[in-house]
């Protein structure tokens, strides 16, 4: 049960390309947003899609992960816990920041085999 504490599960297409850092101790970490697709019915019968963004952050082997194999547009799907952070712009205003450690990473891409 103490694996569902702060447990988020999202899958979705990646927004852009993933940007990858490294630390100044040589770690990477791997920074990209996800969009996420909720679909229904208003109340004219009409289809209605909501599109919600979701920030990520890989670290390590996750970062590298997306790095290798993940490209603006993959269809992925994530297991992490969610973050929120907060920081002071330059012009003194408090930024606030929600994202998602990513834990678990499974590509939903379809391949594509060369004939």
């Amino acid at each position: 049960m103490s694996d569902l504490k702060n447990s988020i599960q999202l899958i979705g297409n990646l927004g852009r390309d993933p940007e990858i850092h490294e630390t100044s101790t040589g770690k990477k970490v791997s920074r990209v947003s996800i969009a996420t697709n909720e679909s229904y019915k208003n109340k004219d019968g009409e289809r209605v899609v909501q599109t919600q963004w979701h920030n990520l952050v890989a670290w390590g082997h996750h970062a590298v992960y997306f790095e290798t194999y993940l490209q603006k547009g993959s269809f992925i799907g994530i297991r992490g816990k969610l973050t929120h952070r907060s920081y002071e712009a330059t012009d003194g205003t408090k930024k606030n920041f929600t994202e998602v450690v990513v834990k678990e990473i499974l590509n939903l891409t379809p391949q594509q085999v060369a004939v």
